[in-house]
């Protein structure tokens, strides 16, 4: 199911349509196996940027929970700044600009009446000029909540910038290698974030092990791009990675998911897993 935004006159922008791989993935009963994501292809960047305002974007990382409809609402005055309705799992939604304050996230079933008790809520505080990820990851029954502070610094020319989201639930830990054995990253538990990573642009063929479970994703990234990996599982007990485009170039407001997989609240950044010994800079 494809997700849509509720318009309120209080919208700040519109979202951006997930692609067809992310539409695809609808509840758990009726997901098909992920295949890697092949390459990246920017969204049409933001062109306002305002003083005091920072950058949301949503995601459902749970396999097991059906679609949700999800609503931010300003924590002082109550009022809702805006919607998304269907939101399923791999579903990541474009940054949505607000000003600097505090908001409510809640999470309600996909069609629940208004008056519906959600069910997961978290406050997250939106920065001046920062961009933050909130996401629900994990099994249904023990449904969580994080904000990930997304680092959009400018990359060197010729290089981009990496980090990997772990959000897989069949396997509570996952090594990531290149196709030539090389170390990535190295039990990176789920729930958690590596500091970013700079690395030259162009095609990377990556391989994931966790416990039971492995795959293999091809990946592209262009010079000046900053991207967000995310681990996830796939219907048959597998794994998968999906890149998610955080910013496409240096001083362009942030654009966020385009053909995706996707987020919900969570920075682990103290405790993130460093990158291994390929030379790449950690930021």
């Amino acid at each position: 199911m494809q997700y849509h935004r509720k318009e309120h006159t209080m919208n700040r922008s519109r979202l951006s349509r997930l692609g067809a791989t992310a539409t695809a993935l609808a509840a758990v009963a009726a997901l098909a196996p992920i295949s890697p994501v092949a390459a990246i292809e920017p969204a049409a960047p933001a062109t306002v940027q305002q003083e005091g305002t920072g950058w949301l974007r949503l995601g459902h990382l749970s396999p097991d929970t059906k679609s949700v409809d999800v609503s931010v609402s300003a924590l002082s005055g109550g009022a809702t700044m805006f919607e998304l309705e269907g939101v399923s799992y791999g579903d990541v939604s474009s940054y949505e600009s607000l000003p600097s304050g505090s908001y409510t996230v809640s999470m309600v079933p996909a069609g629940a009446a208004s008056s519906t008790v959600p069910v997961i809520s978290q406050t997250v505080r939106i920065g001046p000029e920062a961009a933050t990820t909130v996401a629900a990851y994990g099994p249904s029954e023990d449904l969580q909540v994080r904000a990930f502070a997304d680092d959009l610094t400018e990359p060197k020319a010729d290089k981009a910038r990496i980090r990997l989201i772990q959000a897989s639930t069949t396997t509570p830990e996952v090594d990531v290698t290149t196709s030539t054995g090389q170390a990535i990253v190295q039990d990176a538990q789920t729930g958690s974030a590596t500091r970013y990573a700079e690395i030259e642009a162009g095609d990377w063929s990556l391989r994931l092990d966790g416990q039971g479970a492995r795959d293999t994703a091809d990946i592209s990234v262009k010079p000046g791009s900053v991207t967000t990996l995310f681990v996830l599982d796939t219907a048959d007990g597998g794994l998968t990675i999906r890149p998610v485009l955080d910013s496409s170039s240096v001083g362009e407001v942030p654009q966020g998911g385009v053909d995706t997989g996707g987020g919900f609240l969570g920075s682990t950044e103290a405790a993130a897993p460093a990158w291994g010994p390929l030379g790449w800079t950690i930021a």
